[in-house]
């Protein structure tokens, strides 16, 4: 039987080789369904490791297989997204993004890099164990429709379907050397809104002239904010917010259209549903109260994200197991959003996170920030626990 302190001699030899293939990706980030040059890098990889895969699955992804003895005894499959954000990177350090306005603030440059360490060391090991790992990068995380779905439609998890799956995220909250779960709901859905009011513009020295789009949309904003108070059921998280009002006048200009773009996301898709509807409803009749017109439209994305129980509880035990209780953590809910649901509803799936904080150095900032880094001993820790949750799986 495999001991994890024989997966952390085996990764903590790799440890330079992975910071410099976590800063090589960084490096080189590529906007999502752009990325070409960092398919090819993790293919380059592979080959020279000896490990076979199928490239451009789904656009730029990649899937691959490391059977052990027995490969139809189980399968457990592993996640890494591999597509980057449109934020100008401001860190002054060594491997700063060199494709400007680019930059891997979400931190998929070390989820493909501890994916990629857990595929070298377990095909050292297929020996050792029994079962079927099937690894995943996957692009276009970052935006609607999202990878995930496209892999799905592309039939990566069908033929067999995996009987779990693992998903790991970075998180800067989290000092390097922990990790956190949350079984059950974990992360809601998200759906992106957009309203766009339309009327007769002109001066606003002369309001009786002119539909005032501008005040309906404010009209619309706070009517829409009575949704989440008013009618979602108190035992479900929901959110409806609006980060973009584009009014195009002038000090003295009433334009002849609004643009409202923002957020909805909950926990529960019946309610997800009737909560578009009444979007759409107030919206539209708001507007057409003030003799003007809106129309709305609700791209539907990603689903609320539920972790197995099952599945999760045995990643808690193996990541006890390999850190030590004292650096594994539950985590509360979060209303942020990750396409890892999409696979978690139809294969038994836990998204878990990598703790990649470092206070003592200022490692502190957010994700989907331009000063967003991490503390790099969280690579090793990482790959660690994903080769020892990997096999916790199969053997189970």
């Amino acid at each position: 039987m495999i001991s994890t302190q024989q997966i952390k001699d085996r990764v903590h030899s790799l440890q330079e080789d992975l910071v410099q293939i976590r800063r090589y990706i960084h490096a080189h980030p590529e906007l999502s369904f752009q990325e070409e040059q960092t398919a090819a890098y993790i293919a380059d990889l592979l080959r020279s490791w000896n490990i076979s895969f199928e490239n451009n699955v789904a656009g730029h992804g990649i899937v691959g297989y490391i059977q052990g003895n027995n490969p139809d005894k189980k399968r457990v499959a592993l996640r890494a997204d591999i597509d980057a954000l449109p934020i100008v990177e401001l860190n002054e350090v060594p491997y700063k993004s060199m494709n400007t306005g680019v930059m891997h603030a979400c931190g998929h440059d070390v989820h493909t890099t501890c994916l990629l360490g857990t595929v070298k060391v377990l095909n050292e090991l297929k020996e050792e164990f029994e079962g079927t790992v099937q690894f995943i990068f996957q692009p276009a995380e970052e935006k609607l429709p999202g990878g995930a779905i496209k892999m799905i439609e592309a039939g990566v998890i069908d033929n067999p379907r995996p009987d779990a799956m693992l998903g790991q995220h970075v998180y800067p909250e989290l000092e390097a050397g922990k990790v956190g779960y949350r079984k059950g709901m974990y992360m809601a859905s998200t759906d992106e809104i957009t309203l766009t009011i339309k009327g007769k513009g002109g001066h606003a020295a002369m309001p009786d002239k002119v539909d005032d789009t501008v005040l309906a949309s404010a009209e619309i904003i706070v009517a829409l904010q009575k949704i989440v108070s008013r009618k979602a059921h108190p035992a479900t998280p929901s959110v409806l917010s609006f980060g973009k009002v584009l009014a195009d006048g002038a000090t003295n200009v009433i334009p002849s259209e609004v643009l409202i773009q923002g957020t909805f996301r909950t926990f529960d898709e019946v309610w997800r549903q009737q909560a578009h509807q009444l979007i759409t409803n107030i919206a539209e009749h708001t507007a057409r109260s003030m003799g003007m017109q809106c129309d709305a439209f609700i791209d539907k994305g990603y689903p609320y994200l539920e972790n197995d129980p099952e599945v999760t509880d045995l990643v808690a035990e193996s990541a006890r197991e390999y850190l030590g209780a004292e650096n594994v953590v539950e985590l509360p809910l979060r209303m942020t959003a990750e396409d890892f649901a999409s696979f978690a509803q139809r294969v038994p799936a836990c998204f878990y996170r990598l703790g990649t904080g470092n206070k003592q150095r200022e490692i502190i900032s957010g994700l989907h920030t331009p000063h967003f880094d991490v503390d790099e001993s969280s690579i090793e820790i990482g790959t660690g626990l994903m080769i020892w949750n990997a096999l916790k799986q199969l053997s189970k």
